[in-house]
């Protein structure tokens, strides 16, 4: 790693990262260290597909690795097996790749060889590491509100606008930047959102119980199944949510119908799913991540995966739900 001149501390023009609250305190530190104000936010579809023009003065956070950039920062298991495909060397890349619990525990570790960090950022990564990894011992200490879970709610509820969420999420990193997580949690902009959650919560717990179910062959109910394909258009969920109406299940797998480009709904399918509390403690040491590479539709986490699946109708749909629900499953209760 080379330090070496202001190149690195000016250098560059702006922050490319994931839209979630890894993401968010994964630009505060490079923000912060960096000197860069300028932050964009992308998921990673929109890096994989080369949906926006990323260059060399361009530092990205949390994402799959583009084409080029300054510097690049990552944690993802997938995005490494996706290099080793390309033939690239993560080594070669300037940056760093790590297997950490969040990728704002890669950058900080990064930063901290050359310069020590104030303890406030130092709190911020330990929360990214557990709300990122959903590293929870119990359902009392996932649903405590601690400064950083109190944040990452204000996250997962809808944005009047694209523009707005962007406006918010950068006011965050700017704020994550120079104060202490409990400061930021108590401002006023985030408060107002936080109160907007509260009122959310509720309905998504009615949507849950009203569309989940076990499949025929989970006869341990291990795997709540959260089916929003006869919605017109996809509820929004947390779909952790229905570890509070199952305690007892070991993961939560979403399916849904995708938008197209006209924000209509489709026949193709998405999925998304999460290890519960149970799950990570679990001595079977469940890896959905692999599940969803392994059926090659996705991409994830040990404990968090999501993926996609082409239909061409509305019968295809329906007959390929059923039995990729039933391929993830044997999958699962293979590990």
């Amino acid at each position: 790693m080379d330090f070496e001149g202001n190149r690195h501390l000016s250098g560059y023009d702006k922050i490319i990262t994931h839209h979630d609250f890894d993401g968010i305190v994964s630009a505060a530190l490079c923000s912060r260290f960096f000197k860069i104000q300028k932050v964009m936010f992308a998921g990673p579809l929109t890096i994989s597909r080369s949906q926006i023009t990323i260059t060399e003065k361009d530092i990205v956070c949390d994402l799959p690795y583009p084409l080029q950039c300054g510097l690049w920062f990552d944690h993802h298991e997938g995005n490494l097996q996706e290099l080793t495909l390309r033939k690239i060397d993560p080594l070669s890349i300037p940056g760093r790749f790590d297997l950490k619990p969040s990728c704002s525990r890669v950058v900080y570790e990064y930063i901290s060889e050359e310069v020590g960090l104030p303890h406030f950022l130092s709190e911020a990564v330990d929360e990214a590491d557990i709300i990122d990894s959903f590293s929870y011992t119990s359902i009392e200490e996932w649903r405590k509100e601690t400064p950083g879970k109190l944040i990452d709610l204000t996250l997962k509820v809808p944005f009047p606008s694209a523009g707005e969420q962007s406006s918010y999420m950068r006011n965050l990193v700017q704020q994550l930047r120079d104060r202490t997580m409990e400061e930021v949690s108590r401002l006023d902009f985030v408060q107002k959102r936080l109160n907007r959650y509260r009122e959310e919560e509720g309905r998504m717990l009615r949507i849950i119980r009203e569309a989940s179910y076990f499949i025929q062959q989970d006869e341990k109910r291990e795997v709540v199944v959260i089916d929003l394909t006869p919605y017109q258009r996809r509820p929004h969920l947390i779909k952790n949510l229905a570890f509070l109406i199952y305690p007892e299940a070991l993961g939560v797998l979403e399916v849904y119908n995708l938008m197209d480009h006209q924000k209509v709904k489709s026949n193709h399918l998405g999925f998304s799913m999460s290890l519960s509390i149970n799950g990570n403690s679990s001595p079977q040491d469940k890896n959905i991540g692999e599940i969803m590479r392994t059926l090659n539709i996705g991409d994830g986490h040990p404990g968090a995966a999501a993926g996609t699946l082409l239909c061409k109708s509305k019968q295809e749909m329906l007959k390929k739900k059923k039995e990729l629900l039933e391929q993830i499953y044997k999958h699962w209760s293979n590990q």
